[in-house]
């Protein structure tokens, strides 16, 4: 947005910020976020405090650096009520897990280290934070952040105490960081009609079965080596000798691995499926559905562990769910591999929508970053990450409001209470 435009959306921005601030204590501390907003929201190739601070006629460089960095704001409070507010508006079809990383130089930016880094496609010194999104085909909206703290920090007392990572905060996978933000968000009254999660969540056996106990359907693509067992087989109990324990029940036949049980069906069997209108027009290729039983270590411990949990004895049926494989035409093998819980009998053409609904986020990510300098903050502490990346959530929040009905009042709003009679977007 340019000077112009950010200055005529200064009342209804107003307005927001009171909504969405409300939580902040101090009125001083909401002014300086309306500041930071129209900072992020100004154009500019860089959206750090000073260069923010530089461009905004009442930027003041030193209040909004203590205001981000030190003081005591709670972000978890204003993604709360972003979240209470977007939601309605955006009418999820699905949420979204993702991770996004921070290239950073030097060791002193909280919890960065060498990891993969998906920004530059390869091992990098980044920072890594895990994000679940409400997503639609028209909009989506960051709901929760967590920061990766990677494993060389956990016990890195030095640098924890000069970054203020909070004691009670450790070391924890990335997916169960997806599972932590989901429990948050449901304590919130908020769920997911359907949770999509690209492979590296949907790999991970035990990721699918959180959301399974947690009653959450889902779509999520796996790899092509994930091994599975066709859903009508059986497992055998060999015979008992009758000394020692009896021998569990186990499948005849070795598990195959997608690619070659989806080649071994033949591209006839694949159908034609369009999900939704491109740039350049309709958006479609083949795909299969099949009713399939994943195999592995891990999902068999997982499945005995809850018979065991339910008090009831494990027959080695492992739990059936469905696989969708994509072969494009011209390709000479399948392509793309998703696995779901959804009911039997979901259309496929919902599958393969709800597949393919990660491009928003993604289409959202270069707004987020490149728009509104989300990977721009130069701090190095716990508190100013969370600060930043939830004052983009609330820049790219206001927009998205904008975008999706700008002459009328949103969902739950000041402006739909009884008590404020003014209107705003």
């Amino acid at each position: 947005m340019d000077a112009h435009e950010v200055n005529r959306a200064r009342t209804k921005l107003a307005l927001f910020v009171a909504d969405v601030f409300a939580s902040v204590p101090r009125k001083d501390q909401r002014v300086k976020g309306d500041c930071y907003l129209r900072g992020l929201m100004l154009d500019g190739r860089r959206k750090s405090i000073q260069a923010m601070a530089e461009r905004l006629p009442d930027g003041n460089e030193q209040n909004l650096q203590q205001f981000v960095n030190q003081s005591t704001w709670d972000p978890v409070l204003v993604r709360r009520r972003i979240a209470e507010r977007m939601v309605p508006q955006i009418g999820p079809d699905a949420w979204a897990v993702d991770d996004v990383s921070f290239p950073k130089d030097g060791e002193m930016s909280v919890a960065v280290a060498p990891q993969h880094c998906g920004a530059l496609g390869k091992q990098a010194n980044c920072q890594v934070a895990v994000s679940v999104h409400a997503v639609s085909d028209t909009a989506s909206c960051p709901l929760q952040w967590r920061l990766f703290v990677p494993e060389e920090w956990a016990d890195d007392a030095a640098r924890r105490r000069k970054t203020g990572i909070p004691q009670e905060v450790g070391h924890r996978e990335k997916w169960r960081l997806a599972l932590d933000s989901i429990d948050e968000l449901a304590g919130w009254n908020l769920v997911p009609p359907v949770l999509v999660a690209d492979a590296g969540y949907g790999q991970n056996a035990d990721f699918r079965d959180g959301l399974d106990g947690r009653g959450i359907d889902y779509v999520v693509a796996v790899r092509s080596d994930v091994t599975v067992h066709p859903h009508d087989a059986q497992p055998i109990a060999p015979a008992w000798s009758g000394n020692g324990r009896k021998p569990q029940p186990r499948y005849r036949d070795k598990p195959s691995p997608l690619s070659a049980l989806a080649a071994g069906h033949g591209r006839q069997a694949f159908t034609e499926v369009t999900w939704r209108e491109g740039s350049r027009g309709p958006m479609r290729s083949r795909f299969l559905a099949l009713r399939v039983r994943p195999a592995g270590v891990r999902v068999r411990r997982l499945a005995q562990a809850a018979a065991t949990a339910e008090h009831r004895h494990w027959d080695g049926v492992l739990p059936e769910v469905t696989l969708l494989v994509e072969w494009p035409d011209g390709a000479e093998a399948p392509s793309d591999y998703w696995l779901s819980n959804l009911p039997v009998g979901t259309p496929v053409a919902e599958l393969v929508r709800l597949a393919k609904i990660r491009w928003r986020i993604e289409h959202d990510y270069r707004e987020l970053k490149h728009g509104l300098g989300l990977d721009h903050f130069e701090g190095r502490s716990w508190a100013g990450w969370h600060h930043h990346v939830t004052l983009v959530t609330a820049a790219h929040a206001f927009l998205t409001e904008q975008r999706l009905a700008p002459k009328a009042d949103t969902a739950d709003s000041p402006s739909t209470r009884p008590s404020t009679p003014s209107k705003t977007c």
